[in-house]
């Protein structure tokens, strides 16, 4: 059997092949991917038997994936959703490993495929286990700490996010920002993506924050915030068309 790791972590990505080797030694490596826009590629000139897939990825969530090309292996999904989610997520029959990744629970999400005579390919509705774990469980405020306090920002506040020199800022529409102890990969998934997008590597946005949309060198758009972003936000060429469909709702 020829699986693919989906995984934008090395150290997730190791500890699966690890364990990979360990339960299935006969089982083969066709590679590591770490975004939706390899996975796409790949799939299309290649065929695997099974797929382990982080959910989140650099470039988006790995559901884009399905969008763009049929997938017909099946999968074991990994996500740091937490178990509320994860409930609701077994219903479609789907395995998951919940990370930091056990062992046991990769053994018995492996032996469940053999189990569903994997071989003739399951055809799983991926589109509602994107709704499930994407659509329920998004924050409404994040807590900040000023000096010796702590306040809570709601999500309504909130401009954008931005990354300075590896520290993540909140920024908001009155023109306030504070550190925040999250990576900008882990703000994209738990934000409503109806109101927030990357987009850049170093922005996410609020829609509300957007004041001007310009075309800029190299088919790329330049977006001026209000209140301004401390630094120029240009959206590359290959997202300007993800980042327009979400502009128009």
């Amino acid at each position: 059997m020829k699986y693919l790791i989906v995984e934008d972590e090395r150290f997730a990505y190791l500890e699966i092949k690890r364990m990979m080797v360990r339960l299935c030694p006969e089982y083969v490596l066709a590679g590591r991917i770490e975004s939706v826009k390899e996975t796409v590629s790949f799939l299309k000139n290649n065929s695997v038997d099974l797929i382990l897939s982080d959910i989140h990825l650099a470039d988006g969530d790995c559901f884009e994936i399905f969008e763009q090309v049929h997938v017909s292996a099946p999968i074991i999904f990994t996500t740091a959703y937490d178990e509320h989610a994860i409930r609701a997520f077994k219903l479609n029959s789907i395995d998951y490993l919940l990370k930091p990744i056990e062992e046991e629970h990769l053994a018995a999400a492996l032996k469940k495929l053999q189990q569903q005579n994997t071989g003739k390919g399951v055809a799983f509705d991926y589109k509602k286990i994107e709704d499930v774990l994407l659509g329920n469980h998004k924050k409404n405020r994040f807590l900040v700490q000023i000096g010796d306090t702590y306040e809570h920002i709601h999500i309504n506040e909130i401009a954008f996010f931005y990354s300075e020199e590896k520290v993540v800022f909140l920024h908001t529409l009155s023109n306030r920002r504070y550190v925040v102890g999250y990576t900008l990969a882990e703000i994209e998934t738990l934000l409503d993506q109806k109101l927030f997008f990357r987009v850049s590597r170093n922005c996410v946005a609020n829609i509300t924050s957007i004041k001007k949309i310009s075309k800029y060198f190299n088919s790329r758009l330049k977006l001026i915030f209000e209140p301004n972003c401390p630094h120029e936000i240009l959206v590359s060429r290959e997202r300007v068309s993800d980042f327009l469909k979400w502009v128009d709702g």
